[in-house]
């Protein structure tokens, strides 16, 4: 397995993690997602399926349709995130559906919320695929 391989493989779990992590924290705990969460969903979803379908074919091209989901869903994240954590910033609306944006259904160790865990997830994916083209433009 090349090293880009590596990267791509490393991006697509990361994904699928992510995917089934939401999944579990609606269907099987059941919290109420809020809107900001859905915002997050749509970009984490189609990259679960888009980078498993490159990693199979070993499509490093993938990048150029994979990073727009990893770079919106990482600053849906950051700004949800801030929402939570930052009283002057959140707290000014109620999402129409769902939970309030502001709730905080996990807190571990005082600052890892869910849309924490969205935040790092969609980084390391962005990480990823950037050494996916670092390492192939090194063939």
């Amino acid at each position: 397995m090349t090293r880009q391989s590596l990267f791509l493989y490393a991006a697509w779990v990361l994904a699928l993690i992510s995917t089934f992590g939401s999944l579990y924290f609606s269907e099987v705990a059941g919290f109420v997602p809020c809107e900001m969460c859905w915002y997050q969903r749509i970009a984490m979803y189609p990259l679960a399926v888009i980078l498993g379908i490159a990693t199979f074919r070993s499509d490093f091209g993938i990048r150029l349709y994979a990073m727009p989901f990893s770079i919106i869903g990482a600053v849906l994240a950051a700004l949800h995130y801030a929402e939570q954590k930052i009283p002057a910033f959140g707290g000014a609306t109620q999402c129409a559906d769902g939970g309030p944006c502001s709730a905080e259904y996990i807190n571990w160790f005082g600052f890892m919320t869910i849309p924490f865990l969205a935040l790092i997830a969609f980084l390391l994916i962005t990480i990823c695929l950037l050494f996916v083209r670092q390492s192939s433009k090194e063939k």
